[in-house]
């Protein structure tokens, strides 16, 4: 991964969106954001009901980071967060944008600083887990710099059961 620029301390603001950190009155907006789109498309499994149900023992407290993306005058509207899988890998996961949201180009900027974070964190490998049915997603994913990759389906792919796709970070 190359260096970049880490994110300010007085949080990335673009065309009315802006990037929070995580705090834990926070935790219910990363659970409902999340749990919208995968029961919209999918179902719970025990693993994602886990990890929306304790951000902080699940996500922060192992090392990784949970970013947000609030509109102006609307409130939070996305959730991304990292999950650190060893010493210097990290899964993206739980990203979701509200479906009333859809449209403002949240994803995009809150993709962008997952990226830049993961960097600033020391990353050498960036890898997620999807389903195909997630089209939209994907193409987002592979514009920022994901391509799909067989070693990462086999190492962790068996996470979810509505794992079919998996794509590393390879950068732009």
């Amino acid at each position: 991964m190359h260096a970049v620029k880490p994110l300010s301390q007085e949080r990335t603001v673009t065309h009315g969106l802006v990037i929070r950190e995580f705090e834990d009155n926070l935790a219910g907006d990363f659970h409902d954001i999340n749990a919208e789109w995968i029961t919209g498309m999918f179902r719970l499994e025990a693993t994602d009901r886990d990890v929306l149900e304790n951000p902080r023992a699940r996500i922060i407290e192992p090392g990784g980071q949970i970013l947000f993306v609030e509109a102006s005058g609307v409130g939070i509207v996305g959730a991304c967060a990292l999950q650190k899988t060893g010493p210097t890998s990290f899964e993206l996961t739980k990203m979701g944008v509200r479906e009333s949201a859809r449209g403002l180009k949240a994803g995009e900027f809150l993709l962008a600083a997952v990226i830049q974070r993961a960097e600033e964190l020391g990353a050498d490998t960036l890898y997620l887990l999807t389903n195909a049915r997630c089209a939209a997603a994907i193409h987002l994913y592979e514009k920022l710099g994901f391509q799909h990759d067989a070693e990462i389906m086999a190492k962790y792919g068996a996470r979810y059961e509505r794992c079919d796709v998996a794509m590393r970070y390879v950068g732009q």
